[in-house]
């Protein structure tokens, strides 16, 4: 293990998570102890994973497909420089996207 990155909660709490090493040129943010104080809160790093997840539920629950449930998978990596990272389980990406239908809904139903 690199070592660990501390966010702080909005209420003070700390979430220890394993460093990422992020494959960018430059400096990079190193401690004594292994430890690296994370630039936002946790709840701020994920900030903009919460939006990519409301804008994909919203390109699938908005569409003429009309699901009973949406449910979307994605890998998160969490890093002292920029917060949360969309991870890749793949060389493309990892994105997993479940649609389901009840027997008894109006999309599932044949149109007459």
């Amino acid at each position: 293990m690199d070592g660990l990155v501390e966010f702080r909660t909005d209420d003070g709490a700390v979430v220890a998570v394993e460093a990422v090493t992020e494959g960018r040129p430059g400096s990079r943010l190193v401690a004594r102890d292994g430890t690296v104080q994370a630039a936002r809160t946790f709840e701020g790093a994920l900030e903009g994973v919460r939006a990519a997840a409301e804008s994909a539920l919203r390109v699938f629950r908005d569409g003429t497909l009309r699901p009973d449930g949406v449910e979307i998978e994605f890998g998160v990596k969490l890093s002292a420089e920029t917060g949360a990272i969309i991870a890749k389980g793949t060389a493309e990406g990892h994105l997993v996207v479940r649609l389901t239908w009840s027997p008894t809904s109006p999309a599932a139903s044949p149109t007459t």
